[in-house]
Order: structure tokens, then C-alpha cells, then sequence
């Protein structure tokens, strides 16, 4: 417990700092590789529960210190839940790595556009988020699969 926890935090450490270096703006929308390896690397390490929980972290810290926007939410957490629920199933990276796209990619997108319409007063279009999010959430997810396969980070 005590290592999932320092471990969650020590994530969401690098997710706050790396916010101000990579993103890629888009509309409203700031895309984040980094979330999206930390994704990646909370769900096969610390497993669904904590790997939402390091997302929500991430994207409330964020939002507070101005260097994210709402849509964080919603794309974040649901790739790192889907990341952290495939890796439980399959023990395949490759497999947390696909919900991770699939879940920021596609939900997340999806429901992003609600939030940009209702909340932020952005008119976009249902499918505007799915490209940008899906771009930036494979580039995380090939990130995360480095260090993975690299050995670098690994779960005892």
C-alpha cells in the first residue's frame, strides 16, 4: 500500500511539472503525452483504482495551477481506467496500452464535447477531440511501452 502510494504520488509529481514543458494545443483542449504514459505506466504498476486516482491528481493539480483545462478529466481518467482493467485481465502492456488510446482516444473524446459545449461555451463538433486526443494519447502509450519493455519501472 505504502508503495502504490508513493508511487501514485511520485506520478502525479511528474505529470504537474511536465504540463508546463510538452502539450500541444488544440482548441480548448491541451493535449498531454505524458499523461497519457503515466496512464499507461499507473495501470500495469498500481492497477485501475489507482491509476484513475493518479489521473484525477494530475488533472486537479493542473486545472488549479492553470496549466490544464477541464477536458483533462474525463480523457484522462478513462484511459487510465481502461489501461488499469486491461492490464488486470490480460497481463499484456500492449493490451493497457490499447485502453489507453481507446479510452482517451474515443471516450474521453466523445466525452470532452459535452464539457466544451455545455460547461466552456466552445461550438465544436462531436468527433473535433477524437483526432488530437488519439495523437497525443498514442504518443504516450508508445512513451510508456518504452520504459515498460526497457525495464526501467517494474512491478514487484
Amino acid at each position: 500500500m505504502a508503495r502504490k502510494m508513493v508511487l501514485a504520488a511520485l506520478f502525479i509529481a511528474l505529470g504537474v511539472v511536465t504540463a508546463h514543458i510538452v502539450y500541444i494545443p488544440v482548441g480548448v483542449s491541451r493535449c498531454f503525452p505524458v499523461q497519457h504514459a503515466i496512464n499507461v505506466l499507473a495501470g500495469v504498476l498500481l492497477g485501475p483504482a489507482w491509476s484513475v486516482g493518479t489521473a484525477f491528481g494530475i488533472s486537479l493539480l493542473r486545472n488549479l495551477l492553470g496549466t490544464g483545462s477541464l477536458l483533462a478529466f474525463p480523457g484522462s481518467m478513462c484511459g487510465a481506467l481502461l489501461a488499469g482493467l486491461l492490464y488486470a485481465r490480460s497481463k499484456n502492456t500492449y493490451w493497457a496500452a490499447g485502453g489507453e488510446l481507446f479510452g482517451t482516444g474515443i471516450l474521453g473524446a466523445l466525452l470532452a464535447f459535452p464539457l466544451a459545449n455545455f460547461i466552456l461555451g466552445q461550438s465544436v463538433l462531436a468527433w473535433f477531440f477524437i483526432f488530437p486526443f488519439v495523437l497525443s494519447s498514442a504518443g504516450g502509450c508508445i512513451i510508456a511501452l518504452g520504459i515498460l519493455k526497457a525495464g526501467i519501472l517494474q512491478k514487484k
